[in-house]
Protein backbone atom coordinates (compact mmCIF):
# COMPACT_ATOMS: atom_id res chain seq x y z
CA UNK A 1 0.00 0.00 0.00
CA UNK A 2 1.15 3.22 -1.32
CA UNK A 3 0.00 6.43 1.14
CA UNK A 4 0.94 9.84 0.53
CA UNK A 5 0.50 12.17 4.11
CA UNK A 6 0.66 16.07 3.86
CA UNK A 7 1.80 17.71 6.85
CA UNK A 8 3.53 15.08 8.08
CA UNK A 9 6.38 16.46 9.92
CA UNK A 10 4.45 16.90 13.07
CA UNK A 11 1.08 16.53 14.88
CA UNK A 12 -1.53 14.30 13.52
CA UNK A 13 0.29 13.85 9.73
CA UNK A 14 3.17 12.25 11.77
CA UNK A 15 1.02 10.30 14.04
CA UNK A 16 -0.70 9.08 10.48
CA UNK A 17 3.01 7.70 9.21
CA UNK A 18 3.68 5.95 12.14
CA UNK A 19 -0.16 4.55 12.00
CA UNK A 20 0.19 3.44 8.53
CA UNK A 21 3.80 2.44 8.92
CA UNK A 22 2.90 -0.57 10.66
CA UNK A 23 0.82 -2.47 8.51
CA UNK A 24 2.81 -4.57 6.54
CA UNK A 25 3.64 -3.68 2.98
CA UNK A 26 3.64 0.25 3.28
CA UNK A 27 5.66 2.50 1.66
CA UNK A 28 4.90 6.15 2.66
CA UNK A 29 5.66 9.25 0.46
CA UNK A 30 5.77 12.22 3.44
CA UNK A 31 4.77 16.32 2.11
CA UNK A 32 5.72 19.35 4.15
CA UNK A 33 7.49 22.02 4.31
CA UNK A 34 10.44 21.00 7.18
CA UNK A 35 12.81 19.06 5.48
CA UNK A 36 14.73 18.32 8.56
CA UNK A 37 11.62 17.03 10.36
CA UNK A 38 10.63 14.90 7.23
CA UNK A 39 14.63 13.90 6.79
CA UNK A 40 13.97 12.41 10.58
CA UNK A 41 10.76 10.65 10.42
CA UNK A 42 11.68 8.86 7.66
CA UNK A 43 14.68 7.80 9.57
CA UNK A 44 12.74 6.36 12.60
CA UNK A 45 9.61 4.52 10.92
CA UNK A 46 9.42 0.98 10.05
CA UNK A 47 8.64 1.16 6.13
CA UNK A 48 9.83 2.20 3.13
CA UNK A 49 9.64 6.35 3.07
CA UNK A 50 10.42 8.82 0.36
CA UNK A 51 9.81 12.37 1.99
CA UNK A 52 9.42 16.07 -0.36
CA UNK A 53 9.36 19.17 1.34
CA UNK A 54 7.22 21.89 -0.56
CA UNK A 55 4.80 24.64 -0.07
CA UNK A 56 1.07 23.15 -1.15
CA UNK A 57 0.04 26.82 -1.78
CA UNK A 58 2.78 27.20 -4.23
CA UNK A 59 1.34 27.51 -8.04
CA UNK A 60 3.96 24.48 -8.94
CA UNK A 61 3.36 22.44 -5.95
CA UNK A 62 0.66 19.46 -7.52
CA UNK A 63 2.75 19.00 -10.51
CA UNK A 64 6.11 18.31 -8.04
CA UNK A 65 4.62 16.07 -5.76
CA UNK A 66 2.76 13.46 -8.82
CA UNK A 67 6.35 13.81 -10.14
CA UNK A 68 8.16 12.85 -6.82
CA UNK A 69 4.87 9.73 -6.80
CA UNK A 70 5.31 8.79 -10.29
CA UNK A 71 9.31 8.70 -9.99
CA UNK A 72 9.40 5.95 -6.61
CA UNK A 73 5.76 4.56 -7.23
CA UNK A 74 3.61 3.31 -10.33
CA UNK A 75 0.67 3.55 -8.32
CA UNK A 76 -1.30 5.49 -5.01
CA UNK A 77 -3.56 3.80 -2.81
CA UNK A 78 -3.98 6.36 -0.98
CA UNK A 79 -3.82 10.08 -0.18
CA UNK A 80 -4.11 11.87 3.37
CA UNK A 81 -4.57 15.88 2.83
CA UNK A 82 -4.02 16.75 6.69
CA UNK A 83 -1.67 20.19 5.82
CA UNK A 84 -3.31 22.94 7.21
CA UNK A 85 -3.19 25.83 9.66
CA UNK A 86 -4.62 28.95 10.87
CA UNK A 87 -4.65 32.31 11.67
CA UNK A 88 -6.88 33.61 14.08
CA UNK A 89 -8.78 37.38 13.96
CA UNK A 90 -12.18 38.30 13.94
CA UNK A 91 -13.49 39.52 10.79
CA UNK A 92 -13.90 42.90 11.40
CA UNK A 93 -10.37 42.97 12.55
CA UNK A 94 -8.54 40.40 9.87
CA UNK A 95 -10.73 40.95 7.25
CA UNK A 96 -10.96 39.23 3.78
CA UNK A 97 -7.15 38.59 3.74
CA UNK A 98 -7.03 36.23 6.42
CA UNK A 99 -10.04 34.85 5.00
CA UNK A 100 -8.53 34.41 1.50
CA UNK A 101 -4.91 33.17 3.07
CA UNK A 102 -6.99 30.53 4.87
CA UNK A 103 -8.85 29.46 2.55
CA UNK A 104 -5.84 29.09 0.01
CA UNK A 105 -4.16 26.40 2.16
CA UNK A 106 -6.69 25.10 3.99
CA UNK A 107 -9.34 24.38 0.75
CA UNK A 108 -7.55 25.33 -2.14
CA UNK A 109 -4.54 23.42 -1.67
CA UNK A 110 -5.91 20.12 -0.89
CA UNK A 111 -8.17 20.55 -4.30
CA UNK A 112 -5.29 21.43 -6.55
CA UNK A 113 -3.41 18.62 -4.91
CA UNK A 114 -6.22 15.56 -5.60
CA UNK A 115 -6.79 16.90 -8.92
CA UNK A 116 -2.95 15.92 -9.88
CA UNK A 117 -3.13 12.65 -8.01
CA UNK A 118 -7.01 11.67 -8.92
CA UNK A 119 -5.97 9.93 -12.25
CA UNK A 120 -2.95 7.83 -9.85
CA UNK A 121 -5.97 7.03 -7.48
CA UNK A 122 -8.08 6.11 -9.95
CA UNK A 123 -5.25 3.77 -11.47
CA UNK A 124 -4.68 2.18 -8.35
CA UNK A 125 -8.66 1.51 -7.36
CA UNK A 126 -9.34 0.56 -4.91
CA UNK A 127 -8.08 3.35 -3.51
CA UNK A 128 -8.99 5.98 -0.99
CA UNK A 129 -8.60 9.83 -0.29
CA UNK A 130 -8.71 11.29 3.31
CA UNK A 131 -9.52 14.98 4.29
CA UNK A 132 -8.62 16.27 7.46
CA UNK A 133 -11.20 18.75 7.91
CA UNK A 134 -12.35 19.91 12.19
CA UNK A 135 -15.11 20.35 14.13
CA UNK A 136 -14.73 23.50 13.43
CA UNK A 137 -16.03 22.91 10.05
CA UNK A 138 -19.57 21.93 11.39
CA UNK A 139 -19.53 24.51 14.28
CA UNK A 140 -18.44 27.60 13.59
CA UNK A 141 -16.53 29.84 16.84
CA UNK A 142 -15.74 33.25 17.43
CA UNK A 143 -12.37 34.55 16.05
CA UNK A 144 -12.16 31.45 13.66
CA UNK A 145 -14.59 32.23 11.20
CA UNK A 146 -11.93 31.91 8.34
CA UNK A 147 -10.66 28.46 9.48
CA UNK A 148 -14.66 27.64 10.18
CA UNK A 149 -14.99 28.65 6.39
CA UNK A 150 -12.12 26.67 5.17
CA UNK A 151 -13.29 23.63 6.74
CA UNK A 152 -16.72 23.86 6.15
CA UNK A 153 -15.92 23.92 2.60
CA UNK A 154 -13.72 20.77 2.97
CA UNK A 155 -16.26 18.65 4.65
CA UNK A 156 -19.08 19.33 1.80
CA UNK A 157 -16.84 19.18 -0.97
CA UNK A 158 -15.52 15.50 0.67
CA UNK A 159 -19.34 14.49 0.42
CA UNK A 160 -19.93 15.47 -3.24
CA UNK A 161 -16.26 14.20 -4.33
CA UNK A 162 -16.90 10.72 -2.40
CA UNK A 163 -20.53 10.47 -4.37
CA UNK A 164 -18.79 11.58 -7.77
CA UNK A 165 -15.39 8.76 -7.13
CA UNK A 166 -16.92 5.97 -5.74
CA UNK A 167 -18.09 4.68 -9.03
CA UNK A 168 -14.30 4.62 -9.88
CA UNK A 169 -13.70 2.83 -7.01
CA UNK A 170 -11.92 6.01 -4.77
CA UNK A 171 -13.29 6.12 -1.61
CA UNK A 172 -13.47 9.54 0.38
CA UNK A 173 -13.43 10.01 3.76
CA UNK A 174 -14.02 13.11 6.36
CA UNK A 175 -11.89 13.17 9.63
CA UNK A 176 -13.17 15.87 12.52
CA UNK A 177 -10.75 16.22 14.70
CA UNK A 178 -11.52 18.80 18.21
CA UNK A 179 -8.92 20.10 20.48
CA UNK A 180 -5.65 17.47 19.83
CA UNK A 181 -2.60 17.33 21.85
CA UNK A 182 0.21 18.64 20.11
CA UNK A 183 3.32 20.39 20.81
CA UNK A 184 2.52 23.67 19.76
CA UNK A 185 -1.01 23.00 21.64
CA UNK A 186 -0.25 21.09 25.04
CA UNK A 187 -4.01 21.81 26.93
CA UNK A 188 -2.78 21.91 29.68
CA UNK A 189 -5.85 24.31 30.52
CA UNK A 190 -8.33 21.69 29.26
CA UNK A 191 -7.26 18.69 30.49
CA UNK A 192 -6.66 20.21 33.92
CA UNK A 193 -9.91 20.46 34.31
CA UNK A 194 -12.37 17.71 34.73
CA UNK A 195 -15.39 19.29 33.18
CA UNK A 196 -13.58 19.52 29.84
CA UNK A 197 -10.37 17.00 29.59
CA UNK A 198 -12.61 14.76 27.58
CA UNK A 199 -12.59 18.02 24.71
CA UNK A 200 -8.86 16.75 24.37
CA UNK A 201 -7.35 13.65 22.42
CA UNK A 202 -3.84 12.33 21.56
CA UNK A 203 -2.75 12.73 18.34
CA UNK A 204 -2.80 8.61 17.95
CA UNK A 205 -6.01 9.05 18.28
CA UNK A 206 -6.71 11.03 14.93
CA UNK A 207 -4.39 8.68 12.97
CA UNK A 208 -6.33 5.53 13.56
CA UNK A 209 -9.53 7.92 12.91
CA UNK A 210 -7.85 8.71 9.33
CA UNK A 211 -7.03 4.87 8.80
CA UNK A 212 -10.58 3.95 9.50
CA UNK A 213 -11.46 6.84 6.79
CA UNK A 214 -9.20 5.69 4.60
CA UNK A 215 -8.49 1.83 3.98
CA UNK A 216 -10.97 1.17 6.47
CA UNK A 217 -13.72 2.75 4.49
CA UNK A 218 -15.41 4.79 7.55
CA UNK A 219 -17.30 7.83 5.81
CA UNK A 220 -16.24 10.19 8.77
CA UNK A 221 -15.14 10.25 12.11
CA UNK A 222 -14.92 12.83 14.97
CA UNK A 223 -12.08 13.01 17.33
CA UNK A 224 -12.99 12.63 20.43
CA UNK A 225 -16.28 10.69 19.20
CA UNK A 226 -18.31 12.62 21.54
CA UNK A 227 -17.71 15.65 19.40
CA UNK A 228 -20.45 14.51 17.06
CA UNK A 229 -23.12 15.01 19.33
CA UNK A 230 -22.09 18.93 19.48
CA UNK A 231 -22.34 18.84 14.98
CA UNK A 232 -26.14 17.14 15.51
CA UNK A 233 -27.21 20.07 18.52
CA UNK A 234 -26.03 22.68 15.97
CA UNK A 235 -28.44 21.18 13.55
CA UNK A 236 -30.95 20.84 16.06
CA UNK A 237 -30.61 23.35 18.87
CA UNK A 238 -28.82 26.12 16.74
CA UNK A 239 -29.82 29.08 19.51
CA UNK A 240 -28.25 26.77 22.35
CA UNK A 241 -25.66 26.36 20.46
CA UNK A 242 -24.74 30.09 19.86
CA UNK A 243 -25.34 30.40 23.92
CA UNK A 244 -22.82 27.30 24.75
CA UNK A 245 -20.31 28.90 22.13
CA UNK A 246 -20.53 32.33 23.53
CA UNK A 247 -20.29 31.41 27.70
CA UNK A 248 -17.55 30.00 28.93
CA UNK A 249 -16.02 27.21 26.96
CA UNK A 250 -16.35 29.07 23.91
CA UNK A 251 -14.80 31.84 24.89
CA UNK A 252 -11.63 29.64 26.40
CA UNK A 253 -11.49 28.13 22.77
CA UNK A 254 -11.46 31.34 20.97
CA UNK A 255 -8.47 32.29 22.61
CA UNK A 256 -7.10 28.66 22.54
CA UNK A 257 -4.90 27.20 19.46
CA UNK A 258 -6.16 23.71 19.26
CA UNK A 259 -6.55 21.09 16.71
CA UNK A 260 -7.10 23.73 14.14
CA UNK A 261 -4.18 25.99 14.50
CA UNK A 262 -2.10 22.83 13.22
CA UNK A 263 1.19 23.88 11.87
CA UNK A 264 1.07 23.85 7.78
CA UNK A 265 3.92 21.76 8.09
Amino acid sequence: MIVLITGASSGIGEAAAWRFAREPGTELVLVARREDRLRELAAKLPAPTTWLPVDLTEADAPQRVLAHVEEHHDRLDCLVNNAGAAWRGAFAEAGYENVHRTMELNFDAVLRLTEALLPLLRKSAPSSVVNVSSTAGRIGRGAAGAYSASKFALAGWTDAFHLEEAPNGVHVGLVLPGFIRTEGFPADELTGKLLTRWMVAEPDKAAEAIYEAGPGGSAERYVPRPYALAAVARVLLPGLTRRILGGGVGKMAMTKTGADAADRS
